[in-house]
């Protein structure tokens, strides 16, 4: 069995999408997996391959005795990007005797968490010869807080654009673009330098950036993982097993490697036609076909346990969530709820469920997006967290691990 990184470790190496999605590909390499090159014959093989495409990762394994004829896909997704501080191209400027950084707001930070930290920039860069590269710069970056003597308690309000643009240096100091050796284009955003850290009375919960959607990805690929390593498991498994890492879930998922494009729908039709399916074959497999969106939960804030519902509200610590939403912001009904309660029966783990408060707004997930794209029964679940959109949240080491579980057990299903 491939032995993992830390979930610390991972989250801590993965300050971006693309660090998380060649960090997955490294992991998958390593337990034995082939990475697909897009433009060339697509792989169906018995076993495990996985292709990159920039923050996304898209992996599957075929078992021995998959059949167009018989065979659906089990897809469990998730998504590799956060909420944060977006470089913009020009990179740099000036003001008032400070070199500071342009940036745009990505997704739904919330952006007093983002004040007073010290920052990196991760991401892509492609230099003046076409050349990619991931940098994580380490810690150059802050955005100070407004000393609180020049302001009334309670009447600053931040604006995105005036009062967000971090501070690296002064303008004597060198400029950012030395920093990222031969930029000419990039994808950056910031990321909180603090590493992952284990607190609370028992140690029981993590606080680390990125939970939201990291909490989702780490269980996925871990329970993956897990069940092609042990041939009882696989021996009568006869779907495909899918793990789709998204980018771009927190700006709406559109984009050629967000859920609302055509990676995973180009995956799942090439691997069909690569097992001999037809048109009338693929459509059949994936009404045979489900999909498991993992995505973080809300759980009950104590100070503010009036924005749940008093009956539905998932807790730390209890298990992961089945995320309900009459109007479809999550995918879940009847029919794909069985799946995931089935599968936490056989993984002899606790259910929780989130239903929003009719008074409180409700987000929204990749499920809805993959259902409508492809037909697909799909249900939303997740870990629950507190600090949603913080630079820094926290979630309960033991749903991760009950969550890993159900996961698996998802995967071998009969």
């Amino acid at each position: 069995m491939t032995a993992l990184p830390s979930i610390e470790e991972f989250i801590a190496s993965s300050p971006s999408s693309y660090h998380a999605a060649e960090n997955i590909a490294a992991i998958l390499n390593t337990a034995g997996f082939t990475r697909q090159d897009e433009t060339d014959t697509w792989q169906a093989t018995p076993g495990g391959h996985y292709m990159v495409r920039g923050g996304a990762l898209m992996a599957w394994w075929v078992p021995e005795n998959a059949s167009p004829a018989t065979s659906g896909f089990r897809i469990i997704g998730s998504h590799t990007d956060s909420p944060g501080l977006k470089l913009k191209p020009t990179i740099s400027f000036d003001k008032e005797g400070f070199h500071q950084a342009p940036v745009e707001i990505y997704g739904g930070p919330i952006l007093a968490s983002w004040l007073d930290r010290e920052l990196q920039l991760a991401g892509q860069i492609i230099d003046a010869d076409g050349n990619r590269r991931l940098v994580a710069t380490g810690p150059v970056l802050r955005v100070p807080h407004l000393a609180i003597h020049l302001y009334r308690q309670d009447e600053l309000k931040l604006e995105r654009q005036q009062h967000m643009q971090p501070i690296y240096g002064l303008v004597e100091s060198p400029e950012l673009a030395t920093l990222l050796d031969g930029v000419r284009t990039h994808d950056l955003i910031t990321a909180d330098t603090q590493p992952p850290r284990a607190f609370g009375i028992k140690n029981e919960f993590l606080a680390a950036g990125r939970l939201d959607n990291l909490s989702s990805v780490y269980p996925s690929l871990e329970a993956l993982l897990d069940v092609v390593a042990d041939s009882n498991a696989t021996s009568s498994i006869k779907d495909v097993l899918v793990l789709a890492a998204f980018d771009h879930e927190e700006i709406g998922s559109s984009s050629r490697y967000g859920a609302a494009g055509p990676i995973l729908e180009d995956v799942l039709k090439r691997t069909a036609y690569a097992l001999g399916a037809g048109e009338d074959d693929l459509y059949a497999m994936f009404a045979r076909s489900s999909c498991i969106s993992a995505d973080a939960a809300h759980s009950v804030h104590p100070n503010f346990a009036s924005k749940h519902d008093p009956n539905t509200h998932p807790v730390l610590g209890a298990g992961p969530v089945l995320k309900v939403n009459a109007n479809q912001r999550y995918a879940s009904d009847a029919r794909s709820n069985d799946i995931w309660l089935r599968a936490s029966e056989k993984a002899g783990v606790a259910v929780q469920q989130f239903v929003g408060n009719n008074d409180v707004p409700c987000g929204s997930t990749i499920g809805p997006i993959t259902a409508t794209r492809l037909g697909i029964l799909t249900v939303d679940v997740g870990i629950p967290l507190l600090s949603m959109h913080s630079a820094r949240e926290m979630c309960a080491y033991s749903d991760l691990k009950d969550f890993t579980e159900v996961l698996a057990a998802y995967y071998t299903l009969d």
